[in-house]
């Protein structure tokens, strides 16, 4: 991998050279002069530099999640006396990772077919989760789009088979579960 990527920086450096770039003078600097063998970090470092001066910057739904501006959050619109509304606005366009536990003691296999099975059904809502398996009876639903993992709540604590949800380490119980029961 490591070959490659030197192969990769040295095809790149050598186009670079190549370009019809001038410098001051048509001179150009001692570090260009070298021969790309010879180039250190610091040179492939301006290299990069010069390649990726005349690009135009990228959108903002191009940039990683933790270079995006925040969205705008107009509190007039929102519920004083709804904290959850609040902060399901503050996740809009974020990733937010969502603890679903299975009820019951099922094995691996029965909770990869169930949380599937969920995960499918949200898929058909639109609502785009990934999941992965942390235990037997316990997955991690990894929304792109944290404001929909409140409403994936609602579909998924209304399952016989959900023990609970945690979102942002709150613990909201299945309808169906022994919690949810106890406060009835």
């Amino acid at each position: 991998m490591a070959n490659i990527m030197f192969s990769l920086l040295l095809f790149t450096g050598l186009i670079l050279l190549t370009s019809t770039k001038k410098y001051k003078g048509d001179e150009k600097p001692d570090w260009a002069k070298k021969d790309i063998r010879d180039f250190t970090d610091a040179d492939m470092e301006r290299l990069l530099d010069q390649w990726e001066e005349d690009e135009e910057p990228l959108e903002d739904d191009e940039l990683p999640e933790h270079l995006r501006p925040m969205p705008q959050i107009n509190l007039n619109q929102l519920d004083a006396n709804d904290p959850e509304g609040l902060l399901q606005a503050t996740k809009k366009g974020r990733t937010l990772m969502t603890f679903v536990q299975v009820a019951g003691n099922p094995t691996r296999d029965e909770t990869e077919v169930l949380t599937k099975l969920w995960q499918t059904s949200l898929w058909n809502s639109h609502i785009q989760a990934e999941r992965y398996l942390v235990d037997d009876n316990r997955a991690i639903f990894l929304f792109k789009d944290g404001a929909q993992a409140w409403t994936a709540k609602e579909y998924l604590i209304d399952q016989e088979k959900c023990e609970s949800v945690t979102i942002e380490s709150k613990v909201y119980p299945g309808k169906y579960s022994k919690k949810s029961k106890e406060e009835l």
